[in-house]
């Protein structure tokens, strides 16, 4: 049975995720200006550890940064992608691996992280997903352009319930 990548995760399931203080945003971008540089210091902000991880870069802003997840001191409590689909595909499996048992796909506009493929392995493994949202839309007090975004998902019914 094929998974669909419109399918949602409980806002429960999201704020279990958000409620784990320690996370892997995987596909961390050079560009400081990337919604996942803004997502990593957004989570930093708010007390998260936060671990970079791009096999491009050495550091962010003076923070070491990993090239995978196999090479980071201390385990996460789950993952943010922020890779094309493809690479999101490879770092599923490293995530059942080291038994990362939580991956969000992010997804804001374009593609995002989401993969067909991806989201049928983390089942099969019992991996929970949030695949296809911005984490920004669920935190407490998030700037107004984000809660427009939830607002707008609840519009037309793709806000999780």
């Amino acid at each position: 049975m094929a998974i669909s990548t419109d399918r949602k995760a409980s806002l429960a399931v999201i704020h279990e995720f958000l409620a784990c203080k320690r996370l892997a945003i995987v596909g961390i971008s050079r560009t400081e200006t990337d919604i996942s540089r803004a997502l990593w210091k957004e989570f930093r902000t708010r007390g998260y550890e936060v671990v970079p991880v791009n096999p491009a870069l050495n550091e962010i802003e003076g923070e070491k940064c990993y090239a995978n997840l196999r090479d980071l001191p201390q385990a996460v409590d789950w993952a943010l992608l922020t890779t094309a689909p493809a690479v999101s595909e490879q770092v599923v499996r490293e995530c059942a691996e080291l038994g990362i048992k939580r991956v969000w796909f992010y997804k804001g506009g374009g593609s995002g992280a989401v993969s067909e493929n991806a989201l049928e392995f983390c089942a099969t493994q019992g991996i929970e997903t949030v695949p296809g949202q911005c984490p920004f839309m669920f935190l407490p007090e998030t700037a107004f352009f984000h809660r427009l975004h939830g607002f707008g998902k609840k519009l037309t019914g793709k806000y999780p319930k």
